[in-house]
């Protein structure tokens, strides 16, 4: 099997030595959490336990409970945990979600699983009484979202989506320095694109599953594909049966910014096209190519990924774009650059780390230096909504909204033609194909969460 592309060690190779001279510290929030939580974690994997990580950062929160099906990194999990933690202690370890949910009374439930997972283990949770911070993409259809946003509502509490780009510091100043100020004028087009090279591909071969390992009760409700070795380090990412591609991996963060940034809701019509074009081996079935628009009046916004080739910007091979007739604003999980139209000068503002504060991000293993302080802020945001009321900056409602267009842009390139998504009837409208195809079938023993909360 060919080796995935990683994307957390592509950036701390090339951020780590800009990280121990970077400019100060941005300054947190004014906001303080005044309220020590219970927390239990379920995926035990890289960004489960990195989101963790930063929780514990800055706030007073007690682990108790961590849950996964893999044996082997569950304890790796609750000893790296017990070790950072203040008290010390080792969680409990479950191999099912459910029983750990059943067992310890929490108040939040960090979600890090692979993402047809999300939307079962959130609503679960939910109706656990927890507060729930989870990963994008929300969902593998867009009736899980729907479901997941109703599940909230009616157990009153606060979910945060992971798409922190709404929380890191260079993009919010960029937001107000020239998005809010109308500094770009009329945005009448924004370009997002990816062009890392990670589509995992190959062709390993059908094997035994380890002891260690319940590969049954990690494939819950999606097909229980051949076992072809562990599904970690991004594996399952390449396999639409576990996820939506790089589209709904890599453009639901630029595509949400995007959405932040100019206040846009759903969009008007989606349309998309693309397929395997150039990596044609191996068992991914992920589009290595793709051209997506998301059309709202006046503007067009769109998706461009390729996991081959070169970037068309070296310097934002993962960014965004927004093209105003007075000037240009490109952004990145690394720097922001404003180029104005005619005279003016240009502005370029560079991400910002936090190394005396946190000292202990340089020695965290494949902790994503750049992102580090973006997720201690998303998390301060979340607290202060249940400390304080209201939706958090990455509401679920928010995380819905960017997920399904990205869901939807899959379903446009699979069916050739532009969907019209209709939020309140819930159908692509005039599309009896494509509206049965917001729902995924799920595997016999499962049930989809939509017929009980949408």
């Amino acid at each position: 099997m060919t080796p995935p592309f990683d994307r957390r060690h592509f950036i701390k190779s090339s951020t780590a030595l800009m990280a121990l001279s970077s400019i100060g510290a941005v300054a947190m929030p004014e906001f303080k959490p005044t309220t020590s939580y219970r927390v239990g974690l379920i995926g035990a994997g890289w960004y489960g336990k990195s989101d963790l990580f930063r929780l514990i950062q800055v706030a007073s929160v007690e682990v108790v409970a961590v849950a996964d099906p893999d044996r082997q990194m569950l304890t790796d999990a609750a000893k790296l945990i017990s070790e950072r933690q203040s008290s010390g202690k080792l969680p409990k370890v479950y191999a099912d979600y459910r029983k750990m949910l059943a067992e310890n009374k929490l108040d939040i439930v960090v979600i890090g699983s692979p993402d047809h997972w999300h939307a079962l283990q959130a609503i679960d949770s939910l109706k656990a009484g927890a507060h729930v911070y989870v990963q994008k993409p929300i969902s593998v259809d867009v009736l899980e979202g729907e479901a997941m946003v109703a599940a909230a509502r009616k157990y009153n509490k606060v979910v945060q989506v992971g798409t922190q780009r709404k929380s890191t510091p260079h993009l919010i100043e960029a937001k107000k320095k020239f998005v809010d100020t109308g500094m770009l004028g009329k945005i009448s087009h924004v370009d997002m694109c990816c062009y890392y090279h990670m589509r995992a591909n190959g062709s390993p071969a059908v094997e035994p599953v380890p002891d260690f390992f319940n590969y049954e009760l990690w494939t819950g409700p999606a097909p229980l594909l051949p076992y072809t070795g562990l599904p970690h380090r991004r594996w399952w990412r390449t396999m639409m049966e576990y996820g939506n591609g790089i589209t709904g991996d890599m453009c639901v963060h630029m595509f949400d910014t995007v959405r932040w940034m100019l206040d846009l809701g759903w969009p008007k019509r989606i349309h998309a096209s693309g397929g395997i074009y150039v990596q044609k081996e191996g068992l991914s079935t992920i589009a290595d190519t793709q051209t997506a628009t998301f059309e709202y009046d006046e503007l067009n916004c769109v998706w461009q990924h390729r996991s081959w080739g070169t970037p068309a910007d070296p310097e934002y091979p993962w960014a965004f774009v927004l093209y105003g007739d007075k000037g240009t604003l490109k952004g990145s999980t690394m720097r922001y650059d404003f180029i104005p139209q005619g005279q003016g000068e240009a502005v370029r503002g560079d991400v910002v780390y936090e190394r005396e504060k946190y000292p202990e991000d340089l020695t965290e293993k494949d902790i994503e230096l750049n992102a580090a302080p973006a997720t201690r802020l998303h998390m301060l945001d979340f607290l202060k909504a249940i400390e304080k009321g209201g939706r958090p900056v990455a509401d679920i409602e928010e995380g819905h909204i960017s997920t399904a267009s990205c869901i939807l842009a899959n379903l446009s390139m699979e069916l050739e033609r532009p969907l019209v998504y209709d939020p309140q009837k819930k159908i692509v409208v005039g599309d009896a194909e494509a509206t049965e195809l917001l729902k995924r079938p799920y595997r016999g023993g499962w049930k989809h969460p939509y017929g009980e909360m949408g």
